[in-house]
């Protein structure tokens, strides 16, 4: 590789060449995307791909959508950033968020779903004067200390803590109970057993940093009258599924209301904003309320164009059938992608919700995370690499969720399937040529 390539240049000035360690540990550190557009990424060497990974899911309404950008400028034209009281997008925004999310009494606006989470955390302990945090396997809640842990675990860390990165302190690993998704009765008992400690119980109501484990009903439930009777805050994790699937995202659908609620990615199709709503009662304790002691900041926070952004997002979400499109086209993938591995006798699980599907190799069924340490994530990551031989990006990283948008079609899910029966066949065939021939 020329010391002039753009990889090159990146990683003399940018340590790995990417500026986040997400973006390159799934092999694709000489990846340089150059445009963006509809369902498409180009990359530096020219080649388009259909693109499902959609930037980990903040992209729904399409890449560059025209509406977003025009609310984004129009915003800054009027006010780039003050620094000082608030600004009238911001209200807007604000009063949109709570007449759409039924937890959300009140609302902070914040830059990332990092922050929302650090900042749930933060107001559950200021709150409660507790210590202690549950958060479950496979979950992942951003890069915080309190939380950094137990996401793709493999199977000896599982049980007990898989921080993910050094650098962390132990007494505050130690503050944070790990507990198998889906499992109330482990949540039961670790309550009892840590009364008047838990300060809040984080959660994705649909664990989607695993692909898509879906949740039980009466475990959403059982949490609820849980917390309710233990005097726990209940945090939903909705930065994926906020407005990805829903408006008033997965607590409208499941009927479940947590204390506070993390919100992000597709809130404003790809700028960068985040929101924590909840409570009012829990959100006045913020210090943005003179004389309160939870200590809430950000130069960022509320920025103006993006808050430009988001409330156009929404606005395309409520008023074009954004949902019902997504939907339909998640449910013909899944549909499409189960029959052609049965078809192909190729053990296969397609699950997922709304927009977002996976195709797990392995015997179902899929309810924990200790079921998905059976997927074949050789294959799992072998065929998605082929795919992009076939013009299609799905992310090839183990157990990493796909999204459709408001600009992909019913043909690109038709092509989607044929790529996919391909790359998985001429994985297949790899791996028995690389056996000797044997099956």
């Amino acid at each position: 590789m020329s010391e002039s390539t753009l990889p090159a240049r990146a990683r003399r000035v940018i340590p790995g060449g990417a500026n986040s360690g997400a973006r390159i540990i799934a092999g694709l550190e000489d990846m340089v995307v150059t445009a963006a557009a509809g369902a498409t990424i180009t990359d530096a060497d020219g080649r388009t791909f259909v693109d499902y990974h959609a930037a980990y899911g903040p992209v729904i309404l399409g890449h560059g959508d025209p509406d977003v950008l025009r609310g984004f400028v129009d915003e800054c034209r009027r006010v780039d950033i003050a620094g000082v009281g608030v600004t009238a997008i911001e209200i807007e925004l604000a009063e949109k968020i709570t007449s759409l999310v039924p937890c959300a009494e009140q609302v902070v606006l914040l830059s990332t779903g990092t922050e929302a989470t650090f900042y749930a955390v933060r107001l559950a302990r200021g709150v409660t004067g507790r210590r202690l945090l549950v958060k479950f396997q496979g979950c992942f809640h951003g890069s915080h200390d309190s939380v950094a842990m137990n996401v793709i675990s493999p199977p000896e860390r599982v049980g007990v803590r898989d921080p993910m990165s050094t650098g962390i302190l132990p007494e505050v690993l130690e503050a944070t109970l790990v507990l198998p998704f889906n499992d109330l009765e482990a949540v039961r008992r670790a309550a009892a057993e840590h009364r008047g400690e838990i300060a809040a119980i984080i959660l994705e109501p649909i664990p989607h940093n695993v692909g898509a484990l879906l949740p039980e009903q009466q475990f959403l439930e059982g949490l609820r009258e849980l917390c309710d009777s233990e005097g726990i805050v209940l945090i939903f994790d909705e930065v994926i599924t906020g407005f990805r699937h829903g408006l008033g995202g997965y607590q409208a659908i499941c009927g479940v209301t947590p204390d506070l609620t993390s919100m992000g990615k597709a809130m404003a199709n790809g700028f960068p904003i985040a929101a924590l709503g909840g409570r009012r009662d829990l959100l006045e304790q913020f210090s943005t309320v003179p004389g309160a002691p939870v200590m809430l900041a950000g130069t960022y926070n509320g920025h103006p164009g993006v808050a430009g952004a988001a409330l156009a997002t929404i606005r395309k979400l409520e008023t074009e059938p954004v949902h019902e499109h997504i939907f339909r086209l998640g449910e013909l993938a899944r549909s499409g992608l189960q029959e052609m591995f049965d078809d192909q006798g190729v053990p296969a699980v397609v699950t997922g919700f709304g927009s977002v599907w996976v195709s797990y190799f392995l015997e179902g069924p899929v309810s924990s995370y200790t079921d998905l340490l059976r997927n074949d994530a050789d294959l799992y990551v072998g065929y998605r690499r082929r795919l992009l031989e076939h013009g299609i990006f799905e992310l090839p990283l183990n157990l990493k969720r796909n999204h459709f948008t408001y600009a992909h079609t019913e043909q690109h899910v038709e092509q989607l399937v044929e790529a996919t029966a391909s790359a998985v066949a001429a994985e297949l065939e790899a791996r028995v040529q690389l056996q000797g021939g044997r099956a």
